[in-house]
């Protein structure tokens, strides 16, 4: 098979060793005769699957024991709604807009309740995260959402706002498990699975249990917070085979080392990338620096009408899913965990000879 890397911003790249021993298990997982896929949720082959899962996690973000870890449906924009259904308690919310996911997540919230805009970079094109100091931080709010990597314009924060004992909510879709970050400082952690941790169809939700007695009694059993936590995410059946292959892929980031480890191979391969780019200027990324994303790198061509041209070349070497989110345009390099040094190196390669051929 033509070696190919996959640039995808999600669903995105697995690691090989995840989907050789998926494969090797598709038929028969551990004698038991089935697929996870056929398995009763509450059974006790899934149950131990999901139990392994849970703590794998906990082990890899070193989450405290007064969290939840919650598998639930939807993705991060289902998230949207659980959350201002199961915080807002009649108070309003801040939010600050950092990309269009995070714009995303205001106009989904504001059905629900107030939501005060405490910070917004959409003037700037969404090119940095605006300066900490110039947030308009409601110190009564219910929450502070932030969404801390911008998958579609690569903006990704530099350490978090003081939220004056606010609880934060952070939506870590595209970049959970890639840095180590203290799970103590937020007051939920959510995301969708896949773009760093599987394949779609499962959302991780890491909430603090004094923030699980907020939810508005509209709020229905399903997306209630406190309630998957008492029947262990599953009031109904849970996207099964997501969470298996979720659990291969931590079983595969302890084996690498862990998070403080991949996020050393993160830095080394974003540098790559990002630094010829800066050597060139025929390539350019707009986010301001210290607030590049390390997950998703967007560039655009200095003459765009070679966008096609290069886009079916880097197709034809093997580099795949490169073109720009609808709404950013040019390109869009997603290096995320399982995409391993010898993709970015290719990449740039290829973009070196194109730059030969087209200046």
């Amino acid at each position: 098979m033509k070696k190919i890397y996959n640039f995808s911003a999600g669903p995105a790249v697995l690691p090989r060793p995840v989907l050789e021993r998926a494969q090797a298990e598709m038929l028969d997982w551990h004698g038991s005769g089935m697929s996870v896929m056929e398995m009763s949720h509450r059974g006790k082959e899934f149950t131990g699957i999901l139990a392994k899962t849970e703590a794998d996690l906990r082990s890899l973000l070193n989450i405290p024991v007064n969290y939840k870890v919650l598998f639930l449906q939807g993705g991060a924009i289902a998230e949207n709604a659980m959350i201002p259904l199961n915080l807002l308690g009649g108070k309003s919310a801040d939010y600050a807009i950092t990309g269009g996911w995070s714009k995303r997540s205001v106009e989904d919230a504001s059905a629900y309740g107030h939501i005060n805009v405490v910070a917004s970079s959409e003037n700037d094109h969404f090119t940095h995260v605006p300066a900490y100091a110039d947030w308009q931080l409601d110190q009564n709010a219910a929450y502070l959402h932030v969404c801390t990597n911008e998958t579609m314009s690569g903006v990704e924060f530099d350490g978090l706002p003081d939220s004056h004992g606010v609880p934060i909510v952070a939506d870590m879709s595209s970049h959970i498990l890639s840095r180590v970050i203290d799970v103590s400082q937020y007051g939920v952690i959510y995301g969708g699975a896949q773009k760093n941790i599987g394949p779609a169809g499962l959302c991780i939700v890491i909430v603090r249990d004094d923030l699980l007695d907020r939810a508005s009694p509209l709020t229905p059993a399903v997306f209630n917070w406190k309630d998957q936590a008492e029947n262990h995410s599953m009031i109904n059946t849970p996207a099964t085979y997501s969470i298996y292959i979720a659990g291969l892929v931590f079983e595969w980031l302890i084996a690498e080392g862990g998070v403080a480890a991949i996020e050393q191979k993160n830095i080394a391969k974003a540098k790559l990338l990002y630094d010829y780019i800066d050597s060139t200027e025929f390539y350019a990324n707009h986010v301001a620096v210290n607030n590049r994303s390390r997950m998703n790198i967007p560039f655009f061509l200095a003459d765009e009408r070679l966008n096609d041209a290069f886009l079916k070349g880097a197709e034809a070497q093997g580099l795949l899913q490169l073109k720009g989110h609808r709404n950013v345009g040019g390109m869009r390099a997603s290096i995320y965990n399982a995409m391993p040094m010898s993709g970015v190196e290719a990449l740039v390669s290829y973009m070196q000879q194109f730059e030969s051929t087209h200046s």
